[in-house]
């Protein structure tokens, strides 16, 4: 299939004119129109919420002394809008964050509702993470999500707000004439249950009908543009974000964003070649540089590049605009002016026990395979840890697992040929899950009636995971506690005998349900939402499902949707979306008590609660009816609490200055493809300047005798920006760029470029440049 589309730029005779004005009122006069028999119309955006590269907590393992140090790669925003012309539409953001975020829905709807009335509300506005354990924490509004980022990070609540607005903002500018096709495929090599024991309580009739004790079913979107042709993907498939481990400092999107990363190049590189098909891209991951560069130097010997290279010393720190910092980033030049750019999102699905850790758990002390009911090792759950399939290096697993994905979407890609028809429609709803009445079958026959409970984690929440473990005493599997540390839970709360009653078999170590001082420190009111677009439909919810309670929702929802029959239908579970309440695992799961099960926060019939209240949002939407929306989720912005030591200054040694290089490329430096370069920098805290949009580092090759033109920025793989002080509280830093030069670089001559800003100590931020040294690339 070849990847150039010819314009369907046709006029389906009289219904032309005034039908097109209409769509044309509708959307506004920024939105570009091309004629067509399409039914609907498709706008997709990106935008970078990259957010504070140093000093913040990471969001995911919990770990204090875990914060941000660099830039590993870029974090985006990715949205599509889908609309029937003058009818309904619908809007998914795909965040390279860990979880979608209450308050930041709420202010995001905010703007919204501000610039666009009510063509976007919480009703079609779904918001979901991706669940990277790499990204800046404390933009959750609930205490127990910030505890480990001392509260709330305005800059990282910020970067997702204005992030998530401007990749809305392109989606609808971009609406145009276009069609949807879907696919669906195993993806056999990038997750396993990390969880067995509980898995296998699940009733073995059940378990029998599936070959797997994980999903590893993919399912694609591919949106064409009627004139353009293909213009994004967005797919769903379950596996941690837990790649990049809790040792790790570097802001990445781990392996969903590198796969996004490896799609969106592959598309553009292949697209700026009209010879070359969609399918012979898949045949590795993509460089951008041989793309880009034209290959004028291969003439030149090895020697006269080094006459050439030594011409070019380092040249000092100096006074820059940010708007250097923009033009240094290299993924625009693929791109045609007037074509939008190719967006792809690896959206996150029911993960909540599916590790990317594909060779499994071992202990560090003797090598051998931990304990399987507990993943402890002689009683300890530090020493469990899970290996990904590059061990020892967390890059690589990144790496391999993001092209394992990314290989599986192009096939799907390249083969997505059921398209998408039928109408647009959505329900959602809020509901108090704190005290949820739930109809559940009783042995013997008939229902029962029970009620979920107030949030709580339970002691198997603190020996966290083999992807992460926790620390102390604490394992997985544990539903007695012990006295100590329930001696000191009461210190901050002691549960009621309800409580603890209804949290059965739950031992509670944090009443987080019951606590609200200074505020709330879990969540009661959670949404819950169905999108549809003809045969897909994604149900968004606000946690991570285990693999079997994804399974039964869906199924559940599916029952509803076709009465049973055998309708083609493609039900996905869009983990992690609008807001965070942690796990949702089975009844029989929770009853073992693993980590998913202890973080199960509503109480053993959770999953009941959600089947129950999703069937009553399914039928709604096929009887056309409206639901009641709910009690409001609160908005807490005003009460929170930040504990992060802002920047006071940044300063240099005496006689030097920012951006100078401290430590360059030795002198006559010739490097080999899978070389690594190493270049340090005089810099300043990345937090002065977030370079949203931007880059923090750059990698040159020389064209021509005076030319220097960007190849590689802070957002490709193989560069990383490390960012350090000599001491914690030090005004003096530096930026480590390391390059791992990529087999498909081009043969140059090549420097690295660092950009930052510097903070004075009376406030005025001041941006700055420097490069190394020249150096040859044989």
């Amino acid at each position: 299939m070849s990847l150039l589309v010819p314009s369907l730029n046709v006029c389906p005779g009289s219904r032309c004119g005034l039908f097109w004005v209409l769509v044309v009122l509708l959307l506004g006069s920024s939105t570009r129109v091309a004629f067509s028999d399409s039914k609907y119309l498709v706008g997709l955006g990106t935008y970078d919420i990259t957010g504070p590269a140093a000093d913040v907590n990471m969001m995911g393992y919990a770990m204090m002394e875990q914060t941000t140090s660099g830039v590993h790669f870029r974090l985006r925003a990715r949205s599509f809008i889908v609309a029937e012309p003058g009818k309904n539409r619908v809007l998914f953001v795909n965040l390279d964050a860990c979880m979608a975020s209450q308050i930041v829905t709420i202010k995001v709807l905010e703007r919204l509702k501000a610039r666009y009335g009510d063509l976007y509300t919480e009703k079609n506005v779904a918001i979901s993470g991706i669940h990277t354990h790499a990204g800046p924490a404390g933009y959750l509004q609930y205490v127990v999500y910030t505890v480990t980022s001392l509260g709330f990070v305005r800059q990282s609540f910020d970067a997702l707000v204005d992030g998530i607005e401007q990749s809305v903002i392109q989606a609808h500018d971009n609406l145009r004439p276009g069609s949807i096709n879907v696919n669906a495929g195993e993806v056999m090599d990038a997750g396993i249950n990390r969880s067995p024991s509980a898995y296998l309580n699940n009733p073995s009739e059940e378990r029998s009908k599936y070959k797997y004790d994980v999903d590893k079913e993919m399912t694609l979107i591919k949106f064409v543009d009627d004139e353009w042709g293909p213009i994004g993907s967005f797919n769903w498939f379950a596996t941690h974000g837990t790649s990049m481990t809790n040792t790790n400092s570097l802001i990445s999107g781990d392996n969903k964003g590198a796969a996004a990363r490896f799609m969106e190049d592959w598309f553009e590189q292949n697209n700026s070649a009209s010879s070359e098909s969609v399918e012979s891209a898949g045949e590795g991951i993509p460089r951008r540089v041989s793309s880009i560069i034209p290959d004028v130097q291969s003439h030149h010997r090895e020697h006269e590049l080094l006459e050439l290279a030594a011409s070019f010393g380092s040249t000092p720190g100096k006074p820059a605009t940010k708007t250097l910092s923009v033009a240094g980033r290299v993924r625009s030049a693929l791109r045609k002016a007037d074509k939008p750019g190719f967006v792809s999102a690896f959206c996150q699905s029911n993960c909540g026990d599916v590790s990317p850790n594909v060779l499994g758990a071992f202990c560090t002390d003797t090598g051998l395979p931990c304990d399987f009911n507990h993943s402890t090792c002689d009683g300890k759950n530090e020493l469990c840890v899970a290996r990904g399939p590059g061990y020892p290096d967390e890059f690589e697993s990144t790496r391999i697992i993001g092209e394992r994905q990314f290989r599986k979407a192009v096939e799907l890609f390249n083969n997505a040929t059921e398209e998408l028809t039928g109408e647009i429609d959505y329900r959602h709803a809020y509901l108090d899950f704190s005290q949820l009445d739930v109809m559940v079958p009783k042995q013997g026959g008939g229902t029962e009636a029970v009620k979920t409970c107030p949030a709580a984690m339970g002691f198997a929440f603190a020996a966290g995971t083999t992807d992460g473990p926790g620390a102390f005493d604490f394992k997985q599997g544990d539903d007695k506690g012990n006295a100590f540390w329930k001696l000191v839970r009461n210190m901050l709360k002691s549960p009621t005998k309800e409580q603890v009653a209804c949290q059965q078999p739950k031992p509670v170590l944090l009443d987080t349900g019951e606590m609200t001082l200074p505020y709330q420190w879990a969540p009661s009111i959670l949404p819950i939402q169905i999108l549809r677009v003809g045969q897909l439909v994604i149900l968004s919810v606000p946690g991570e499902f285990t693999t079997m309670a994804g399974r039964r929702l869906r199924d559940a929802v599916k029952q509803v949707l076709t009465g049973g029959k055998n309708e083609k239908l493609h039900v996905v579970i869009a983990g992690l979306t609008n807001t965070y309440s942690q796990y949702i695992t089975t009844f029989e799961e929770y009853e073992i008590q693993r980590y998913e099960g202890a973080s199960t926060l509503y109480g053993p019939h959770t999953l009941s609660a959600y089947i129950q209240e999703f069937k009553k949002l399914a039928g709604a939407l096929i009887r056309d009816q409206p639901v009641e929306p709910g009690p409001q989720p609160p908005d807490m912005l005003s009460k929170q609490i930040s504990m992060l030591t802002p920047v006071f200054m940044d300063t240099t040694p005496l006689g030097t200055h920012f951006g100078d290089c401290s430590t360059d490329v030795p002198k006559n430096a010739t490097y080999k493809r899978g070389d690594m370069v190493s270049v340090v920098f005089l810099s300043a805290c990345p937090r002065n300047d977030l370079m949203t949009e931007g880059t923090f580092a750059v990698v040159e090759i020389l064209q021509g005798m005076d030319t220097w033109v960007p190849a590689y920025d802070d957002d490709d793989f193989c560069l990383r920006f490390i960012w350090s002080r000599p001491a914690k509280l030090s005004a003096r830093s530096h930026a480590t760029i390391e390059w791992r030069i990529p087999q498909s670089a081009t043969p140059g001559v090549y420097r690295i470029r660092h950009f930052g800003a510097a903070k004075a100590l009376f406030g005025s931020v001041r941006h700055f440049t420097g490069s190394s040294s020249a150096f040859v690339v044989a």
